[in-house]
């Protein structure tokens, strides 16, 4: 994947990206590596992406770690920034790309059990995680010019989603209030918050569990770039939002879905 033109202003940042050893969470991550970042992934079960990119890193000479932990339990974020920061020496960049369909089901079938594992997954551990990195953050925004924080929400969001994603849905409608709340919040102490809404992203675990081949057809056939996106077009984006942690960007989100929403 080649770098944009801002990554440059990423040489030397520190940044982390939680379910970075896969899917969309891996094409960021190494995207990251590859602009000049020192970086650091959380990973709940699978570690074969932490060991492609621990590999990457030390290739481009850039400072890496990983570190496996549950984000829906209470200590999971602070256990992952933790170790960021003992590995880092600081953070500067959060990607907080964690999050699940997990499976579909529509009102009448959801019971408390899955709305609430839906809700820690998407919504508990994105606060989680950001209230644990924000001394960081805020240190890196007085003392190294910036700081930034990219949440991974999804079309799904914005209109709703397909059938049996209600959970799903309004957990990354809350993404996106969370964003706009976040970045008022922090703004003042220079830490930009922004989103990104992903549509149809094929080549992820996501879409190979929950969508099915006669789906994505369809899906496509209401995209007006007329094709899917991969995971490299999201982390492409991210990118560009990590990259302007000096800029004017903040409390926005990033369509990433070839013009579904702007039809």
């Amino acid at each position: 994947m080649s770098s944009s033109p801002n990554s440059t202003k990423l040489q030397g940042k520190r940044a982390v990206v939680t379910a970075g050893a896969q899917g969309i969470g891996l094409a960021t991550s190494r995207a990251l590596l590859e602009s000049g970042s020192d970086g650091f992934v959380h990973y709940h079960s699978s570690s074969a992406g932490a060991e492609e990119l621990a590999a990457l890193a030390e290739q481009l000479g850039r400072r890496f770690g990983s570190v496996s932990a549950d984000l829906t339990q209470p200590e999971g974020g602070k256990q992952v920034i933790d170790a960021a920061v003992a590995c880092l020496g600081g953070l500067d960049v959060l990607i907080n790309n964690a999050g699940s369909l997990v499976a579909r089901h529509s009102l009448d079938t959801i019971d408390e059990a899955f709305w609430a594992k839906v809700m820690a997954l998407n919504v508990d551990s994105l606060w989680r995680v950001s209230q644990a990195a924000q001394p960081h953050l805020i240190e890196a925004a007085t003392n190294r010019g910036g700081a930034s924080i990219v949440n991974l929400a999804s079309l799904a969001g914005r209109k709703g989603g397909h059938a049996g994603s209600l959970a799903y849905s309004t957990s990354k409608g809350a993404v996106l209030t969370f964003t706009r709340s976040l970045a008022s919040e922090l703004g003042p102490k220079g830490v930009r918050v922004n989103a990104l809404a992903p549509g149809l992203i094929l080549g992820t675990s996501f879409h190979n569990t929950h969508t099915t081949d006669e789906s994505a057809k369809a899906t496509i056939a209401g995209i007006p770039l007329g094709q899917a996106g991969t995971p490299d077009d999201v982390a492409r984006a991210a990118l560009f939002l990590a990259s302007e942690y000096d800029g004017f960007i903040t409390g926005a989100t990033l369509d990433v879905n070839g013009g579904v929403w702007a039809a």
